[in-house]
């Protein structure tokens, strides 16, 4: 059993495809940013040029930020040579660590580069201490905890180790555990554990039970789970002994990367301070507005797949303004969004809870017009 030790303030770590959201992150907060290089990275489609990587990693620590480069696919042999040489360059721009997936690169990172620290990527699919331990044989000093924990499984690793651990707090869930996903390969000859993920769990899908063909009405996304959202969740997340809490999200914009940052940054100075979570509706209205496929704390709290998957959708869904009573000529009706608290909200302003709405095409319009509060303040 590891001696106990007093907690460090967690990191808050963020994502970012490109300068944009690099500088985003910087300035809402983040402590560390995640990145990928055109190549070996399980985001293909982003990351910077390698010969960027010095001018990243110098605008990143001018602002007292880390810099951790995604090194996260799996690599085949023929490309150990290319392989070690970027390794090579990665600790020579003087990026704050590696992030891997595949073991053999986590021993020839060692060899070729023994200052550069290595991160055990969340697609090593660590859920104990166990896993945990052999990962540090490879020269791992902090591993990224699978997605499917909960703050009880998590807690319980704490308790046997002293490696610094990572978790995800916010963003986009596989249905795969941990992002491994093989359907992308089978079906199409795009490896996810290549950087090529397909996202076959976005796709909709028919289901048969007993050979026979269920109607699934809205719900034919079977495999696309909600997004995760532990925000409130912090002040509990920050006494476990964490080191990092990570926002998903390398392909989401700048805007995405600014809020949810501010968000999380909040949070954790609140958490470690002492002192109650200040989020309000409208904090939590931006997060949603900004990307959501339907937020939760989904494995977090506890496992009930019911929760995770809902299925009614494989992308950004928005904010529910009101639901459509009616639908007349010139005009829409529309039933508030906020259920019975809204309705007696309505109430007592003196107006009908069904809102007529007459050429209004902005959401924001819509949702001030039914509950008197605005979507962004």
């Amino acid at each position: 059993m590891p001696e106990a030790t007093a907690p460090a303030k967690p990191e808050v770590m963020s994502p970012a495809g490109y300068w944009p959201q690099l500088h985003a992150a910087i300035e809402a907060g983040a402590d560390a940013v995640y990145f990928g290089l055109k190549h070996f990275t399980a985001r293909a489609k982003v990351g910077f040029e390698p010969g960027e990587l010095p001018e990243v990693m110098r605008t990143l620590h001018q602002r007292g930020v880390k810099g951790y480069v995604t090194f996260n696919t799996l690599v085949f042999e023929r490309e150990l040579h290319e392989a070690a040489h970027a390794l090579a360059e990665i600790a020579a721009a003087g990026a704050d660590s590696i992030i891997v997936q595949d073991v053999g690169i986590a021993r020839l990172a060692r060899q070729i580069a023994p200052e550069l620290e290595i991160h055990g990527s969340t697609q090593m699919s660590i859920t104990s201490a166990e896993g945990v331990e052999l990962a540090r044989r490879f020269g791992v000093s902090r591993v990224v905890l699978a997605r499917e924990l909960s703050l009880d499984d998590i807690r319980a690793i704490r308790a046997q180790t002293d490696c610094e651990l990572e978790m995800f707090v916010h963003g986009a869930l596989c249905v795969s555990y941990s992002g491994q996903c093989f359907s992308s390969e089978a079906w199409g000859g795009r490896s996810a554990n290549r950087g090529q993920c397909a996202q076959a769990c976005r796709l909709p899908y028919e289901l048969l039970v007993d050979g026979r063909l269920r109607p699934l009405g809205d719900a034919r996304y079977l495999l696309s789970p909600g997004d995760l959202y532990a925000l409130p969740l912090v002040p509990k997340i920050v006494r476990l002994g964490v080191s990092a809490l990570k926002i998903e999200g390398r392909y989401k914009d700048a805007n995405y990367v600014a809020i949810t940052t501010s968000a999380y940054r909040k949070a954790v100075d609140e958490a470690w301070a002492g002192v109650s979570l200040s989020i309000g509706r409208a904090d939590e209205l931006r997060i949603e507005q900004v990307y959501s496929r339907g937020l939760g704390a989904h494995f977090v709290s506890g496992t009930n797949h019911q929760s995770v998957v809902s299925g009614r959708t494989p992308r950004h869904r928005g904010v529910l303004a009101g639901r459509v009573a009616r639908v007349l000529p010139d005009r829409v009706l529309l039933y508030s969004a906020d259920g019975e608290a809204a309705l007696e909200h309505v109430r007592g302003r003196g107006l009908n809870p069904v809102t007529s709405l007459v050429r209004r095409s902005s959401l924001e319009d819509v949702f001030l017009r039914l509950t008197g509060r605005s979507l962004i303040d």
